[in-house]
């Protein structure tokens, strides 16, 4: 649960407050000497958010969602290692919700974008619209139900090297709008995940396996962090459940 925060107040997505990172394998160009690729700049309101969104969940508004295919190349390499230490960790480190202009932040740009008929006061603050939570599959009317998710929670991202990050990578991660991080979801599906990894937690919904594995994924070979052994066994499943 990148983030437990509720959503209706002013505050959204992950890209970055003018910095994003995330994505695909490619070709390594752009890579940082850490191994990680270098972020791209984050989208602007319009730009992350195309009009109202289908409201139909992660299948249809996570940007940058590698096919099957393409997340298992990059699963195969990422590096596996054990969890680093909490050791000063705090969300603060992360800082969010970044603005992204006209008054928006990434929280508000993700509501937008990921809801259906979306309308917003003079604020940029969701004031109706409909939200489908792709982890449970449950639809709800009102901002104050649903969360934002950060897909690759903070302190899952701390522990497996953002703790070597410097503050402003770090919240180019906590405010990724161009790249498969951060998705609107029901508040009890985002609380019930907290900062646990794929092999600690699954959406309810089976049906989102293929999605979460290969957003996962994407996130984790873009920013160069590592993952568990049994992190791996279990996007390995969840690729398994893709279709195509």
């Amino acid at each position: 649960m990148g983030h437990q925060l509720r959503v209706g107040a002013g505050v959204a997505l992950v890209c970055a407050a003018g910095l994003a990172l995330a994505g695909c394998g490619g070709d390594g160009k752009g890579s940082k000497a850490d191994g990680s690729k270098s972020p791209s700049r984050s989208a602007s309101p319009s730009q992350a958010a195309p009009g109202n969104g289908k409201g139909s969940g992660g299948r249809d508004v996570l940007p940058g969602l590698p096919s099957a295919g393409e997340a298992r190349k990059q699963l195969s390499g990422l590096t596996v290692a054990k969890p680093r230490p909490m050791t000063g960790y705090s969300r603060d480190k992360f800082p969010h919700w970044a603005q992204q202009g006209n008054k928006c932040d990434t929280r508000e740009t993700a509501l937008e974008r990921d809801g259906r008929d979306v309308k917003r006061d003079d604020q940029c603050r969701a004031v109706s619209g409909t939200w489908k939570s792709f982890y449970d599959d449950k639809t709800f009317t009102t901002a104050s139900q649903v969360d934002i998710d950060h897909i690759v929670p903070l302190a899952n991202a701390w522990r497996s090297g953002a703790d070597q990050w410097t503050t402003d990578r770090r919240k180019a991660f906590a405010n990724d709008l161009t790249h498969p991080q951060v998705l609107t979801v029901s508040a009890a599906s985002n609380r019930s995940k907290g900062d646990q990894s794929p092999d600690q937690w699954q959406p309810p919904s089976k049906a989102a396996w293929c999605v979460y594995g290969r957003a996962w994924t994407s996130v984790k070979s873009t920013y160069g962090l590592t993952v568990t052994d049994d992190e791996k066994k279990m996007l390995t499943t969840m690729l398994d459940t893709c279709t195509s």
